[in-house]
């Protein structure tokens, strides 16, 4: 169960990241609006998205459970964070190596997408007891 929910969340997750960059790149394009608020709804559409792709097909709940939303936002801001604090601590520890920034964004995602599907697992999308039972 574990490695489909681990697989279907590796995709969710790459098409997220295009959902988000394609926005962001239609929206700079078509001069709706400017960069900075064209990330803003990419990243947005990416987010919701991966909200209901990670509720339905990574961790099967059809039905919206109570409390899922507040779980799910108050879990990508802990992610956020742990990822803008890895990237940090990574620049300034492998600040001698040629590819620092790319390194320190890898490690930093990877830290941030382990995080986001046990939480999502555990956390945001768990099952329920009656679930778990059947």
């Amino acid at each position: 169960m574990i490695k489909r929910e681990l697989a279907v969340f590796l995709v969710v997750g790459s098409l997220t990241v295009l959902i988000d960059f394609l926005t962001y790149r239609g929206l700079v394009w078509s001069a709706w609006m400017d960069v900075d608020l064209a990330k803003a709804a990419g990243f947005l559409t990416g987010t919701l998205f991966a909200y209901f792709a990670n509720r339905v097909w990574t961790f099967g709940q059809q039905a919206h459970a109570p409390g899922s939303v507040w779980r799910f936002a108050l879990l990508y801001a802990i992610t956020l964070s742990a990822n803008v604090l890895v990237n940090a601590g990574c620049l300034s520890l492998f600040s001698s190596v040629s590819i620092t920034v790319q390194l320190a964004f890898l490690i930093a995602t990877g830290v941030s997408a382990v995080l986001n599907f046990l939480g999502m697992k555990l956390f945001v999308f768990k099952a329920s007891a009656s679930t778990e039972k059947s």
